[in-house]
Formats: C-alpha cells, structure tokens, sequence
C-alpha cells in the first residue's frame, strides 16, 4: 500500500453540506476501493482538508479522488508520500 496525502478544497455548494454522515459516506468511498484513512483533518490555508489515506496503487486513488468529489463537491490534489527515512536510503545509495 502506497500512503497518499489528499488535500482538499470546498466549493460554496460542498461547505453548505458539511455533515458527519457525508465524512462517514467518504470513509466508506476510501474502503471499498481498497483503501485506509489514516487520519482527516480540517485545516486552514490554500486547501479546507488535509487526509492521509493508504491506497493499493494510483489507480484506487484516482477513483477515490473522483468518487469523493462526485460526493462531496469537494475537489482533491493527491500526493503520494514515504517516510523521510526510507527517501534518505533511496537517494543516498549509489
């Protein structure tokens, strides 16, 4: 499993349906295409959220990019992400 930073933006019409049945619909989106939340978080800035989420590959996460906002409305940029420590072996070796 790849782990996937997905920030994102609400639209005028996504913050008018802020309900913690649509977060509970979302977590289940993220599931049933096989994936994990590792946490959610509403933060302040460019971007409304910020979720940590673990997908089997960048197929799942396009889906559940797409599939979240058909939802919500809300619109996500993915990222995917590693641990500082395993990039450091990566690039270091030669």
């Amino acid at each position: 499993m790849t782990t996937f930073l997905m920030f994102g933006k609400y639209s005028s019409e996504a913050v008018k349906e802020i309900h913690p049945e649509r977060t509970r619909k979302a977590i289940k989106i993220i599931e049933a295409l096989g994936g994990k939340v590792n946490g959610m978080y509403a933060i302040l800035g460019d971007y409304d959220l910020a979720l940590i989420v673990e997908a089997p590959n960048i197929d799942a996460i396009v889906k559940i990019s797409v599939d979240l906002h058909m939802l919500t409305g809300i619109h996500f940029s993915s990222f995917p992400a590693m641990p500082v420590d395993s990039f450091d072996t990566l690039i270091s070796k030669k």
